[in-house]
Formats: structure tokens, C-alpha cells, sequence
């Protein structure tokens, strides 16, 4: 049977604690969407005052690309590239 290693857990080791992500391009898209709501919560509260509307206006430009990362992360889960080893039968 070929084991498929592109949902393998990533595993990060901090003192006698380990960080076990699993589900890596999901966990990836989570964050993403996080921070899209970040970014258009503060540009909404900037767009308040009248001297950060520049700042607002940034914000939610960053957003919006983070939009497009969105379908990018995504369809980079389903399409996972991965070496596959030599065998010995190639010359």
C-alpha cells in the first residue's frame, strides 16, 4: 500500500511540548480567513475618523488580496505535487 504523506501532521516540538497540526492546508485557510477579518474590522473602525481613512482604505486592500489567496490555498490542497523516489530500475 502507498502511504500518502500529504496529510502527514506536522509536528513542532517546544521544550517538553509538542504542536501537532494536522490538516495543514485547512489550518492554513483558517488563518487566512482569521486575519481577513481582522483586517476589515480595524479598516471599519479607522473609516470612523476622518484621519485614518487612508489607513482604513489599506486595510481593506490587503483583505481583499487575501481574498485571492483564498481559492489559492485551496486548490494547492488539492493539487499536491510530490517527489516521487528513484527507484532502481531507472537508470
Amino acid at each position: 500500500m502507498v502511504e500518502d504523506r500529504t496529510d502527514n501532521p506536522l509536528t513542532l516540538k517546544l521544550g517538553h511540548e509538542e504542536l501537532i497540526i494536522r490538516r495543514r492546508y485547512e489550518m492554513i485557510s483558517i488563518i487566512n480567513d482569521f486575519f481577513i477579518a481582522i483586517w476589515f474590522l480595524v479598516g471599519s473602525i479607522l473609516f470612523l475618523f476622518p484621519e485614518y481613512e487612508k489607513a482604513a482604505i489599506w486595510l481593506f486592500v490587503i483583505g481583499s488580496f487575501q481574498f485571492l489567496v483564498r481559492p489559492t490555498i485551496r486548490l494547492i490542497s488539492h493539487i499536491h505535487v510530490k517527489r516521487i523516489p528513484a527507484s532502481n530500475w531507472e537508470s
